[in-house]
């Protein structure tokens, strides 16, 4: 005899935007794959590497009149069971009314263990269908080491894994931040 277990139907965009709005204004929720996420309180280490890569990038974004946002929720609108919120956005264009962004130009995840899986995997798919999307960054917090997956002018991202002594180019920016530059602060 077999049995079948019965997974939950997965909850669409607008079925989760209306459960986060009941919820405390601290906790912080994602949509992923169909299922509501409460993501855990990040640790200081994580957050200045957050701070450091918005400090690198805000100058860069400034000149072409874009935003380097922490926090920021994505969605696509072919795509109707995801809702993540990276670490770092970069977008251009007027701001939002909703609080997600469907146009990013540069998306960041600092890893750590309890999100590696998801930010290696199918959040990287998701933010890898997002047209706009130019550059992903993995950001690792307990070694100098970043994951740049870029697009150039077609559908396809390249992988390149850069260490300390590395650059992160960012072309459409026109220009690029020292991984070393991720890591002020951070003992390693």
């Amino acid at each position: 005899m077999s049995l079948a277990l019965r997974r939950a139907p997965r909850m669409r965009v607008a079925d989760f935007i209306a459960m986060i709005r009941e919820r405390p204004d601290e906790e912080r929720w994602e949509l992923l794959d169909g299922d509501a996420v409460l993501m855990a309180p990040p640790s200081e280490r994580h957050q200045q590497i957050v701070s450091n890569l918005l400090a690198a990038l805000r100058p860069l974004v400034a000149k072409f009149g874009c935003r380097a946002l922490p926090g920021l929720g994505l969605r696509n609108d072919f795509v109707d069971d995801y809702a993540p919120i990276p670490d770092v956005v970069v977008r251009c264009g007027p701001l939002l009314t909703d609080g997600y962004a469907r146009d990013p130009l540069i998306v960041a995840e600092v890893l750590s263990p309890s999100t590696l899986n998801n930010d290696r995997g199918r959040k990287a798919a998701f933010y890898q269908g997002l047209q706009t999307l130019r550059a992903y960054l993995i950001v690792y917090a307990d070694e100098a080491r970043v994951e740049l997956w870029s697009r150039g002018n077609g559908p396809d991202a390249t992988l390149r894994v850069l260490g300390h002594d590395d650059t992160i180019p960012l072309p459409d920016l026109g220009g690029e931040i020292p991984v070393a530059a991720l890591y002020d602060g951070i003992p390693l």
